[in-house]
């Protein structure tokens, strides 16, 4: 096993009795400290995934090992190196902040700790909150305090299953500052979400499940260099009826309603041929007034990876 590889996922399948087949020989290397976001549309097979590697679910076959702990033969430590934040907000309303997570904590055999809880809690901003009733709290402070109970054992990977679902914008970027926060404490963030923004701004790699199988795998920057396009669009000075034959031949194209001409290519192209279109534009006495430039987001890198898989199925 590799130094750095805190999670290895080898094989796994998962089939249920209904004969629903939700994973299918995914295989998966987590590096320790990383963000991973993993990305799917409903049932593709995120929350199965998540729910083996945290012995929720027993998987049909293959072999999971955190930090070198098979989740099988060694499940009690492996289990204790793994915090899971479910998407539920499901607490136990009459339960203190403050006992909530140290039952957590109890849970994995840990000896008691209040320093540590204490820590927790103050990082989460629930430290004056810490003898309130779980009902007494908004829905932000749950959300928070499903990340406290989940570190409450000290784990050394944290499942984040659709963090902000449901959240406002703004809890959402402090969401992000946390979760970037526990990272840079050690801690390896994986997370699976809706939302590709989200990905965009946090993750250091994008995995890719659709129906059960795990599409790609790629460092972020290296993903959106790659797979990413760039998009030239000038706006014109008089609309256009046509794309005149030599810059059609060139690929560009025209807008609706005829106002702007686009122009796109891809992203790791040294050479694009940006000069040699505007001279041509000059040739065809075709005048602009201004151009813009723009780049593939993650989202749209995402779609177009699930519309090659449909139409490879």
């Amino acid at each position: 096993m590799q130094d750095n590889i805190i999670l290895t996922i080898e094989g796994v399948s998962k089939r249920y009795a209904s004969g629903l087949q939700a994973l299918h020989q995914v295989d998966l290397g987590i590096r320790r400290g990383e963000i991973f976001a993993l990305l799917g549309p409903n049932g593709a097979g995120k929350t199965t995934l998540i729910s083996i590697v945290c012995g929720i679910v027993t998987a049909t076959s293959g072999r999971i090992a955190v930090d070198g702990h098979d989740i099988v033969r060694d499940w009690r430590r492996a289990r204790s190196m793994i915090g899971l934040v479910p998407q539920e907000l499901t607490t136990d309303a009459f339960e203190t902040v403050w006992n909530a997570c140290a039952f957590s904590r109890g849970l994995f055999g840990k000896a008691k700790n209040p320093a540590h809880i204490e820590k927790v809690l103050r990082a989460l901003t629930l430290w004056e909150k810490k003898d309130n009733q779980i009902r007494m709290l908004s829905g932000g402070m749950k959300r928070r305090l499903l990340i406290a109970k989940a570190l409450a054992h000290e784990p050394s990977v944290l499942f984040l299953d659709e963090p902000t679902a449901g959240v406002d914008v703004t809890l959402r970027q402090e969401m992000w500052q946390l979760v970037r926060s526990l990272r840079d404490t050690g801690v390896t963030i994986i997370l699976t979400t809706h939302y590709i923004d989200e990905a965009e701004e946090m993750a250091d790699r994008v995995g890719v499940i659709d129906k059960g199988r795990l599409v790609l795998v790629e460092d972020k920057v290296t993903l959106m260099r790659k797979l990413g396009k760039k998009q030239l669009t000038l706006q014109l000075a008089h609309a256009l009826s046509a794309v005149p034959a030599a810059l059609a031949a060139r690929g560009m194209q025209l807008a609706p309603g005829g106002q702007a001409l686009v122009y796109t290519y891809d992203a790791q192209d040294e050479h694009p041929g940006i000069a040699e279109l505007l001279e041509e534009l000059d040739r065809a006495g075709i005048a602009f007034k201004d151009l813009q430039t723009s780049q593939s987001s993650l989202e749209d890198i995402f779609v177009g990876l699930l519309k090659a898989e449909e139409e490879r199925a």
